[in-house]
């Protein structure tokens, strides 16, 4: 018998009783809604040919597609996304048909995900595509719905934010940079990481382009992020004033609509920017710590299919709504759950343990806030800050980004070693500077590493960053991962040199051993969850504003 005939794959796994219940019921829910606005249902095959996904571009990772073949032998996937099939069958099977097409879907999608992150790699999808229409009033009802959506699903707090891929894309365009700033500077905004995007600018002076590029990851909120960016950008240039012209069309009019309170704007979403070609918006519900929805507008994607069409659309993640869905019914009647429950007025902080947790606790209390709880905690790992919504979790550096990414905790202190390690879908908004060190190589003394012939071996605590770190210089080396002392390989000719933090280098230099190259100054970040920073934006920038004033 096969060892492997009872388990499922990694990011897969059944669903049963309450869980196909809950689907079933939310399905049903948006089923009714899209009906009664003329949209009508299709689905398209679980297996499709890779081109459909590649046609003149990498839309969806490769890396990230499941691959198979035909008898024939030529490569096919399981669908990995609902949207670019629809467009490949409304470019054939409905070719003609009278405009604009309004169409939906329920049906699951596949994309590998790294292993032991919580991720599926099997998601149950549902949305709308309105196409051929390029009017203002397509996307109002396309926001409205996805709005009337979200509130159907759940009776969480749920919140969409606007952004358009025009302003990135136009700014980028002006800024000069070559292809490898221009992959920073794109990652830096989608993650908020406001030093980081500062360092890499640095080199642009103090272009206006720049200066705009900078301030675009905190440019979030209603009338007040839509006032600031129209100041900073005021004669910049007539196609950015037109973009938020438009945005600022959308605003009031979704603000007539009934949905003000639930709306916002985030200039700095440039990581949807696959097939969209303007609109773009993602939708946020109370715990679930990711998004939940996400849609815009894609005017050129279906030539990629012999058509000229514009469209636009969005989809649900029904796996997650409904999984939320059950968790805040299961917390209701458990009574064990109640202490440790999600509040939605908290913010609770996770902290690593040791030298971190000791230095930013500091911080908090040159910033005003009363830490002797924390300082006389004993053995608790969850404490309330007295006097406000503060809750402090205390774990694991990895753990930290785990429990951020998922939403159980808003905020993390956690190193910049952990962080590029470990990788992971959160915003870093704070350089903290504590916790100071680097990443470096380092090999027995006197050792010609670079010059040597062979392979070479390196041992490290963290091997991303090495095969990183080698790749950048076009060197093939293999790499060991050593959890203890790593300085050991070398000693007993394991390595030919290691990849390790250093601080003082005491350490190194007591085993024989020297820094031939430094790979990157690290230190502590504040990294905060996605949907916690849309859900809890004035409570999270309040802290994030303390904290920053103490360290500058």
């Amino acid at each position: 018998m096969g060892k492997n005939n009872k388990i499922t794959p990694s990011g897969s796994g059944d669903i049963i009783f309450e869980q196909c219940e809950a689907q079933y019921e939310l399905t049903e829910k948006l089923r009714t809604i899209f009906t009664d606005r003329g949209y009508r249902e299709v689905r398209t095959p679980g297996i499709e040919f890779y081109d459909v996904f590649a046609s003149r571009a990498d839309y969806i990772p490769p890396e990230s597609v499941y691959k198979l073949s035909d008898w024939k032998g030529r490569m096919l996937t399981v669908r990995p996304d609902s949207t670019i099939p629809i467009a490949r069958l409304v470019s054939t099977k409905l070719k003609g048909h009278a405009l604009p097409i309004r169409l939906y879907y329920a049906q699951r999608v596949y994309r590998q995900s790294e292993a032991l992150r919580g991720q599926s790699a099997e998601m149950m999808q549902m949305g709308v595509e309105r196409i051929g229409d390029a009017t203002f009033e397509s996307d109002t009802e396309i926001l409205a719905m996805a709005m009337e959506a979200l509130k159907a699903a759940s009776s969480a707090p749920a919140r969409i934010e606007i952004g358009h891929v025009g302003i990135y894309n136009l700014l980028m365009t002006q800024l000069h940079a070559d292809e490898d700033e221009k992959s920073k500077i794109h990652r830096l905004i989608a993650a908020k990481n406001y030093a980081g995007l500062g360092d890499v600018l640095e080199r642009f002076g103090d272009s206006r382009t720049a200066e705009i590029l900078r301030k675009l990851p905190a440019l979030f909120g209603t009338t007040d992020a839509l006032s600031e960016a129209e100041r900073i950008t005021e004669g910049y240039d007539p196609a950015l004033t037109k973009i938020l012209d438009y945005l600022k069309r959308l605003l009031s009019e979704l603000k007539n609509m009934g949905f003000s309170e639930s709306v916002m704007l985030d200039f700095g979403v440039v990581n949807q920017a696959e097939y969209y070609s303007s609109l773009v918006f993602r939708g946020y519900m109370e715990s679930t710590g990711m998004p939940v929805l996400s849609g815009g507008r894609y005017d050129d994607l279906l030539s990629d299919f012999g058509e000229t069409l514009p469209a636009t659309g969005f989809a649900l993640n029904i796996d997650l709504i409904s999984a939320a869905t059950l968790k805040a019914q299961k917390e209701k009647t458990d009574q064990n759950a109640a202490s440790i429950s999600l509040d939605s007025g908290k913010v609770r902080i996770a902290l690593t343990k040791g030298r971190l947790e000791e230095d930013f606790v500091k911080i908090l209390e040159t910033a005003g806030y009363d830490c002797s709880v924390v300082r006389d905690k004993g053995r608790k790992l969850l404490i309330s800050i007295p006097g406000t919504n503060i809750e402090l979790f205390l774990a694991k550096a990895p753990d930290v980004i785990t429990y951020v990414e998922h939403g159980v905790c808003d905020i993390g202190i956690v190193g910049k070693d952990t962080i590029v390690e470990h990788g992971g879908t959160y915003y870093e908004i704070l350089d903290l500077g504590i916790g100071v060190c680097k990443f470096a190589l380092a090999v027995p003394k006197g050792t010609d590493f670079y010059e040597a012939y062979g392979s070479r071996v390196i041992a490290s605590k963290y091997p991303n960053v090495a095969a990183s770190y080698f790749e950048s210089k076009g060197m093939d080396v293999d790499i060991i991962k050593i959890e203890g002392s790593v300085e050991l390989a070398p000693l007993l000719h394991l390595a030919d040199g290691i990849v390790d933090i250093v601080e003082t280098g005491t350490t190194l230099r007591e085993n024989g051993l020297e820094v031939i190259e430094d790979i990157r100054r690290i230190s502590a970040r504040l990294i905060v969850n996605v949907s916690s920073m849309k859900l809890k934006k004035a409570a999270i920038e309040e802290i994030s504003r303390r904290i920053g004033e103490v360290i500058r």
